[in-house]
C-alpha cells in the first residue's frame, strides 16, 4: 500500500512540475526576471497603458490549491478591445471567436515568470480569406499593439 501511495504521490509530483515555456511558430515567448504576480500585475498596467482591456482571466493554480494540488503559477490574460472587435466582425463573424486574444504567464520553478502570447496576425490568419485584407491590417496592427504591451510589461 506505501508503495502504491509514493507511486502516486511521485506521479502527481512530476505532473506539478514548471514547464519551460519554448517558442513555437506564430508566438513570442519572454522568460524575464519577474515574480509571477509582478509580471501578471505589469501586464495589466500595460495593456490599459496601450489603450487595450483585461477582459478575462483564468488559470488552475488556486483552484488546484483549494484541492491541495501544488503547481507552478498559470494565468492566461484576455485582452481586447471594443473597436477592434466591431471592426474584426464587420469583416468576418467568424474571427470573432478568437476574441479575446491572449497573454500567458507561466512560472518557473525558480519563482521567475515567463509571458507568451500567439501573434494576432497567426491567430487570424484562418479568417483571411473572409476577412481579406482589411483584417490583415487589424491583425497587424493588433500585433504591434501586443508587442508594445509586452514591451512594456516585461521591463
Amino acid at each position: 500500500m506505501r508503495i502504491l501511495a509514493a507511486l502516486a504521490f511521485s506521479l502527481t509530483a512530476s505532473l506539478a512540475q514548471a514547464q519551460t515555456m519554448e517558442p513555437r511558430e506564430g508566438w513570442t515567448v519572454i522568460a524575464t526576471q519577474k515574480p509571477y504576480q509582478q509580471l501578471i500585475d505589469d501586464v495589466k498596467s500595460a495593456t490599459k497603458a496601450n489603450k487595450m482591456g483585461v477582459v478575462t482571466e483564468a488559470g488552475p493554480t488556486q483552484a488546484a490549491a483549494k484541492r491541495g494540488v501544488t503547481i507552478p503559477g498559470n494565468r492566461v490574460i484576455g485582452v481586447f478591445n471594443n473597436a477592434f472587435a466591431v471592426d474584426i466582425l464587420a469583416l468576418s463573424t467568424a474571427a470573432m471567436i478568437e476574441a479575446p486574444l491572449r497573454f500567458y504567464v507561466t512560472e518557473s520553478a525558480g519563482g521567475q515568470a515567463t509571458l507568451a502570447w500567439k501573434h494576432p496576425t497567426a491567430v487570424f490568419a484562418p479568417y483571411l480569406d473572409e476577412g481579406g485584407e482589411a483584417l490583415r491590417d487589424l491583425a497587424a496592427e493588433l500585433d504591434d499593439r501586443f508587442a508594445a504591451i509586452a514591451d512594456m510589461a516585461v521591463n
